[in-house]
Order: structure tokens, then sequence, then C-alpha cells
């Protein structure tokens, strides 16, 4: 891939702006475990291997379980290894990150609503939208995965 800009040089207070919100979500409710496989999920739905690198390592050391992160991307046919709450989160983070499609539909949503506050649902989505976008940016400025 050829080299492109690199927005934390050419536009640091976008940058500034987008790790604020990685601040925000440094503190809020939603477990860490449950971040790492939103974030690894919405990079594969958008093949974005820098953030699928960087957030499949942050899940091992966070504990993860290897066999879980090689399965995320077949989670409705491997549902013994993912519970009721992880399903729920995949579920709005397939339905967000391909919001052209559907949208959040009331089904997920609902299921949603039974595993989580309305502030976590909140939450949640926000969580959503800023590994959404750091997928677009990573995508297209083609940043390269770090070793």
């Amino acid at each position: 891939m050829e080299k492109r800009i690199d927005i934390s040089t050419t536009e640091p207070q976008a940058f500034k702006a987008m790790f604020g919100l990685e601040g925000y979500l440094s503190k809020i409710e939603i477990a860490q475990t449950l971040k790492e496989l939103v974030k690894i999920r919405a990079s594969q739905i958008n093949n974005c291997a820098y953030c699928i690198s960087m957030h499949t390592k942050d899940a091992i050391k966070n504990g993860e379980r290897p066999e879980r992160i090689f399965l995320l991307s077949a989670w409705r046919e491997a549902t013994k290894f993912f519970t009721e709450e992880e399903q729920a989160i995949l579920a709005m983070t397939e339905e967000i990150t391909l919001i052209h499609q559907q949208g959040l539909s009331e089904e997920t949503y609902s299921k949603a609503s039974q595993f989580f506050t309305e502030n976590q649902i909140a939450q949640i989505i926000m969580l959503i939208v800023t590994i959404n976008g750091w997928n677009r940016i990573a995508l297209s400025t083609h940043v390269e995965i770090e070793d």
C-alpha cells in the first residue's frame, strides 16, 4: 500500500478529539472483555487489519482466550463460547457497524436491554461508533500493522 497522510500530524485537533472519546470509553461501565470483543468484531467487519491486530493483542493481554477470538467472526454458530450478554453486544456491534442494512433492530435493542441499562446501551453505542471511526481512519490512510 502506498503511504498516505498521517492525520495525527496533519490534523492534530481531530486526533485529539478521537482520543477524547477514548478517554471517555476508558471510564465507562462496560467490562474490558466486552470492549475488546466489540473492537475486534467491528474491525473484522470493516476489514481493518491494523485494528484487528491491535485489539486482538489487547484482548489476549487482558486474559481473553485465543479460541474465542478465533471464533468471533462466527459467534452466531459458536454460541456456547459466548454468553448471552456477549451475544447481545456482538449483535449490536454488527447492526450498528452495518447501519446501512437495517439499523439497530428492535429485537437486538430489546435483547440488549435485558443485560444493560440505558446508560450502558448509550456507552456501547459510543464504543461501536468510535471503533468504526478508528477503522475508517486506519483504512483511509493505510496505517500499517505494528509488529
